[in-house]
């Protein structure tokens, strides 16, 4: 009896371990299998972006800026394999672009308007290649070169945004804030260049203003410059000492210069591209720009071989590719209310605003 016991108690646990050994091999294949899965899945994601700044450079708390944010995401959330290349002059765009397109990059985005020129240079000279400018429509009549008239390549997408949307919005609640301040119904604009992706952001600003407050003035003032702040602070004075209660910035790095004349004059300042309610209690708001979003669905986007040249991406208040910053806490409910008003009737069509000065 005790010898059958004890082949009895030796069988059961060969049985376990049999079954042990067997359920270990069936997880076995399962990791290999969710491995190799895992493998393949990463090898899918496998995706290189490349980006340029403009003679902005990424810090300049703005246009940038905010395109580096979104590259670092996908790299983050995507597993993006990015690189990030600063542009101190003009001259730089195309060798920076080159270097992307040599390096077999499956995108290179340009930062902003005044890379059309190189995009459209290394775009032809690298077909294979697949690029993307912000704030540049490729479907728009043929830009004009530094020589002549030539249309965008099929392998460039343009990254467009309705900013004169948002710039409505903020138009409209800084001439409410002026007129319930009363005094002089003055507010103004200080840009950099007199390029389209710069004045589209001032003629809703006028627009949206001049809809809520007919009485209002609008001054606006170009700079000439997205770098030097003594210049866009200088224009800005110049406005404050007509009247001006809000001074809205569309220059990038220089237009800081501006919200500091708004901030030692205590008058309103409304930033530009980024949320810049962080700069002081004096930001009524911002236009904010998502170029961030812009950047990572277009790396997304390569990443899924969805990448359309030829077109363009439109970001606009429906899809949040434009929106207002943070807002003063100043700012009354009846004007919250307006503003949320109006911004439904943008989104359904009601409300065109004007796109240009």
């Amino acid at each position: 009896m005790t010898s059958r016991r004890t082949w009895l108690s030796v069988l059961t646990v060969l049985a376990a371990l049999l079954l042990a050994m067997g359920a270990a091999a069936c997880g076995g294949d399962d990791d290999d299998e969710g491995a190799g899965a895992t493998t393949a899945e990463t090898q899918a994601e496998e995706v290189t972006a490349g980006l340029v700044s403009d003679v902005g450079r990424f810090n300049d708390k703005s246009f940038n800026q905010s395109a580096l944010e979104g590259l670092n995401k996908a790299k983050a959330d995507l597993g993006a394999d990015t690189r990030a290349i600063e542009s101190r002059a003009a001259g730089d765009y195309v060798p920076n672009l080159s270097s992307l397109a040599r390096q077999n990059y499956d995108v290179s985005i340009g930062v902003g308007f005044l890379l059309a020129g190189g995009v459209n240079t290394v775009a032809r000279q690298f077909p294979d290649a697949n690029f993307a400018i912000i704030d540049y429509s490729v479907m728009a009549p043929p830009f004009t070169d530094a020589k002549k008239n030539v249309e965008t390549p099929t392998n460039v997408q343009g990254l467009t945004f309705a900013t004169n949307e948002n710039s409505y919005l903020i138009g409209c609640m800084a001439a409410m804030m002026a007129k319930a301040r009363g005094g002089q119904q003055v507010i103004s604009a200080v840009g950099g260049l007199d390029i389209p992706t710069v004045s589209i952001f001032i003629a809703g600003y006028q627009d949206g203003a001049k809809a809520c407050n007919p009485g209002i003035k609008v001054l606006v003032g170009f700079s000439q410059d997205f770098v030097a702040q003594d210049k866009c602070k200088e224009i800005a004075l110049n406005q404050i000492a007509q009247g001006s209660q809000a001074v809205f910035q569309v220059a990038g790095g220089c237009g800081l210069g501006a919200l500091d004349a708004a901030k030692e004059k205590g008058k309103w300042g409304i930033g530009v591209d980024k949320d810049q309610s962080d700069l002081g209690a004096h930001i009524l708001t911002s236009a904010v720009k998502r170029v961030d979003v812009a950047v990572f669905e277009t790396v997304k986007a390569a990443q899924e071989g969805t990448l359309e040249g030829g077109t363009d991406a439109l970001f606009n208040l429906e899809n949040d590719g434009v929106a207002l910053g943070t807002t003063s806490d100043k700012v009354t409910q009846d004007i919250l209310d307006k503003v949320d008003e109006l911004k439904q009737q943008i989104i359904d069509g009601d409300i065109k605003p004007k796109s240009s000065l």
